[in-house]
């Protein structure tokens, strides 16, 4: 197989292949590791990189597939890992100044059950300084580029991971989401990423356990290569209390779901927010194109109260619990981003934060009502077409302002608060000729119901070349006018590196 077809192919069929003796892991990382070289430099979505650790690794799993002996589901895939998330013996900036040395001593616990599962850590992707906003640009390895277009934006705060498999450099990729961190930039390159509710994947290393408005996901190309990233990454931990036990097998076994039988509820804008012109066209476009496939699809009201109060205080109370000691300490080592959220979370009272808590429950109380008589709501995933990546986020939409810079996150940041599940389903392009993602929410608790429905959307989807997953054009991938590197302030220390203690380096996203 040439490489590039290899680097191509789903993961599912790379372990298939594996298993017919039709290609090597060997072969597979030479492959992704020759796509970096050649693509990596137009648009900067790889950090680390450990091309001899994974050849070392690569050569033992492809002994373990020709002895018939695979050490697990995932053996020999070369896989990327969010730059906000730890990886033992392998440079984690968190895109910060104060972290370009930081070598973790053990994996983030979601980390290592990849590593278990026999997945070759090749990688490490970009995101914005400690995961913060919606534009994946820091001051140690610069802006994340999007692969349709190297002058706009991946996207954030899981932009390295979605752009990299937009543009095939790894089959899969590691994400996290407070507000849209990897629904949005998995929209905006055409790729698949999840959300899933709060108990699915322990993150024990969450700085306020019992706050699930962070959380943890898979990213990949297709939904099936999601499915069994999932299918690892789910777990339980006692030391995360809103983890829960489930069968291992959850996710193995979805119930084969037809268009027909969904109900399926339509929000152009999540209850009021900016939608750009142009996003609404092609969303009602994606929905008329769904209409007739299903079995109900109507409007439902999301204006299930004063959610973007609610995110910012639960946001900012999460920025002072991640990173208020140290910005006291070390003011200059952080961006503007960062010391505004903390300001704005140490100028809060208890009163805020009682009254975000008893909104956010009934907010959910209210989408539960509404969840009762359909299946899943489809929605906009991004309100904007990608625009300048020199732009830190989209600061008018519409026609009306944006009062902060993750405003624009809305339709994404609202259905976080809810704790359930939600996807990006990459549905074709826009009229500007970027990706289009389509936004799919599902009830709490119920991940295998909307993955279901969401794979059916796949497959229906896929039949025309408008709504289908859309692909890229090499030939036109040429380099942005402006180098993404050029605003590298703080360069990776690659040589002699420090271990820091993983409590000063939380990470919000």
């Amino acid at each position: 197989m040439p490489d590039l077809t290899l680097a191509e192919l789903p993961a599912v069929k790379l372990l298939e292949a594996f298993a017919r003796h039709e290609t090597t892991p060997v072969e597979v990382v030479d492959a992704c590791l020759e796509r970096i070289k050649r693509f990596n430099p137009v648009i900067n979505a790889i950090a680390a990189l450990d091309a001899e650790g994974a050849r070392a690794q690569a050569v033992e799993a492809t002994r373990r597939w020709q002895s018939g002996t695979p050490k697990g589901p995932l053996d020999g895939l070369p896989i990327g890992v969010k730059d906000l998330q730890d990886t033992k013996g392998l440079l984690t900036t968190h895109g910060s100044a104060r972290a370009r040395a930081n070598v973790p001593d053990q994996d983030l616990p979601m980390v290592a059950r990849l590593r278990e599962a026999g997945a070759i850590i090749l990688a490490k992707t970009n995101v914005p300084e400690l995961g913060a906003g919606g534009n994946s640009r820091n001051p140690v390895w610069g802006a994340t580029c999007n692969p349709f277009d190297p002058n706009l934006i991946a996207g954030g705060s899981s932009g390295g991971s979605a752009a990299a498999l937009a543009l095939d450099l790894l089959p899969l990729c590691t994400g996290s989401d407070t507000g849209g961190s990897l629904r949005l930039p998995a929209a905006l390159c055409g790729i698949v990423g999840f959300r899933p509710s709060v108990d699915v994947i322990a993150h024990p290393t969450r700085p306020l356990g019992w706050s699930g408005i962070s959380v943890l996901g898979p990213m990949a190309r297709t939904m099936d290569d999601l499915l069994l990233m999932l299918g690892v990454c789910q777990s339980y931990n006692p030391d995360d209390p809103l983890s829960a036990p489930a069968d291992p097998d959850r996710f193995a076994r979805l119930a084969q779901v037809e268009p027909r039988d969904l109900r399926v509820g339509v929000s152009e804008d999540f209850g009021g927010a900016p939608v750009d012109p142009v996003i609404r066209e092609t969303f009602r476009a994606r929905v008329d194109a769904l209409r007739p496939h299903v079995k109900e699809c109507r409007a439902v009201d999301l204006d299930l109260g004063d959610m973007d109060r609610t995110f910012d205080i639960l946001r900012a109370e999460s920025f002072v619990a991640a990173f208020g000691a140290a910005l006291r300490e070390t003011p200059d080592e952080f961006g503007p981003n960062i010391a505004a959220n903390v300001a704005l979370g140490l100028s809060m009272s208890l009163a805020d934060r009682a009254w975000a808590h008893l909104e956010q429950t009934r907010i959910l109380r209210k989408f539960n009502a509404v969840m009762s008589d359909i299946d899943v709501i489809v929605l906009p995933t991004s309100p904007v077409s990608p625009f300048p990546w020199t732009q830190s986020h989209a600061t008018r939409i519409d026609g009306q302002s944006m009062d902060t810079y993750y405003r624009w996150l809305a339709l994404t940041y609202r259905g976080s608060l809810t704790g359930g599940p939600s996807i990006t389903l990459p549905s074709g392009l826009d009229s500007h000729g970027m990706p289009f993602g389509l936004q799919i929410l599902g009830a709490v608790r119920e991940d295998e119901k909307l993955l279901a429905s969401a794979r059916a959307f796949e497959t229906l989807f896929g039949q025309s070349v408008e709504t289908a997953r859309p692909r890229l054009d090499l030939k036109k991938l040429n380099p942005p006018t402006v180098d993404p590197r050029s605003i590298v302030t703080h360069p990776p220390i690659m040589g002699d590196v420090t271990r820091q203690d993983p409590s000063s380096m939380q990470t919000a996203v």
